[in-house]
C-alpha cells in the first residue's frame, strides 16, 4: 500500500468527475499507522496531483512526510476521523450544485439513485460557511455530519466520507449529482414524485453496495488516467509559496 499514490489517484478521479475548484478542495486517507491523514499539498489543482505532491499531516497540522504546505482546512479530515473510526477517507469539494442546493433549506429527495445514500434521514447541513481552519471548527463540522455519509456545508461546499477512498469519492460525486437533479426539478416546477422509504432502503442495499461504488470509482480512475492508472507525468518543483 502506498498512501501517497492512492491519494493522488483519488484526487485525479475527483477532478475527472468535475469536482475541481482551481487549487481548492481535497481528499484524505487515514494513515495506516495512525499518525494523521494523507492529503494533497496546498497550491495544486486536482488534475496536477502526484504522489510527490501529497503530505502526511498530523492532527495538529504538522507535516510528517512530504514536501509543501498543508491545506488550511486540514481539520475537516482529522477531526472527522477522530470521532468516526469507521471512516477511512474524507472528501471536501466546492460542488456548485451542492452549494446552490444548500442555500434553499429544503430536504434532499430521492429523485434518482444518486440521493439514496443521503436521505432517510435528510442529508445534514453544517450551518456555518466559515473556513474550517482550526480543530474546534473541524469538531463542529464532524458533529454536523454525525454518522452520515455526507453533509452539505451551507455557503461553502460538501463533505463526504467512506470506509475507503472509492466510497468517499463516489459519495461526493453522488451528492453533487443529487443536488443538481433536484435543482433541475425545482426549476421545472416540481418535483412531484420520488422513491418511498421502502424503495430507498432497497436501493441502498442494491444500487450502492461496495461493489457498485468501486465500479464507479474504477471508471473515474480510468477517465483520469487514459494510459493506465498511476502513470503520472514528470513533476514540477514543489511550490514554496
Amino acid at each position: 500500500m502506498d498512501p501517497s499514490a492512492d491519494v493522488a489517484v483519488a484526487t485525479r478521479a475527483l477532478g475527472a468527475a468535475g469536482q475541481a475548484d482551481l487549487v481548492w478542495g481535497h481528499v484524505s486517507l487515514r494513515d495506516p499507522d495512525g499518525r494523521g491523514v494523507w492529503m494533497k499539498a496546498s497550491g495544486w489543482g486536482f488534475e496536477e496531483v502526484t504522489p510527490r505532491r501529497t503530505l502526511l499531516v498530523s492532527p495538529e497540522g504538522e507535516v510528517l512526510a512530504g514536501e509543501g504546505r498543508p491545506h488550511l482546512e486540514y481539520p475537516i479530515h482529522t477531526e472527522i476521523m477522530a470521532v468516526r473510526p469507521d471512516v477511512g477517507a474524507v472528501v471536501h469539494t466546492h460542488g456548485p450544485a451542492a452549494v446552490t442546493f444548500a442555500s434553499l433549506g429544503v430536504p434532499l429527495l430521492p429523485l434518482s439513485h444518486d440521493a439514496v445514500p443521503f436521505v432517510d434521514p435528510d442529508v445534514p447541513r453544517h450551518p456555518s460557511g466559515r473556513l474550517i481552519s482550526d480543530r474546534g471548527l473541524g469538531a463542529r463540522l464532524a458533529a454536523s455530519l454525525g454518522d452520515g455519509a455526507g453533509c452539505l456545508m451551507v455557503s461553502h461546499g460538501l463533505v463526504t466520507v467512506g470506509s475507503d477512498l472509492a466510497s468517499a469519492v463516489m459519495h461526493a460525486v453522488l451528492l453533487e449529482r443529487a443536488c443538481a437533479i433536484q435543482l433541475r426539478a425545482l426549476a421545472a416546477g416540481g418535483p412531484m414524485t420520488w422513491s418511498d422509504v421502502d424503495e430507498v432502503a432497497q436501493k441502498r442495499a442494491e444500487t450502492w453496495a461496495v461493489r457498485q461504488l468501486s465500479a464507479g470509482y474504477a471508471y473515474l480512475c480510468r477517465k483520469a488516467f487514459p494510459s493506465g492508472v498511476g502513470r503520472f507525468s514528470p513533476e514540477a518543483p514543489i511550490p514554496t509559496e
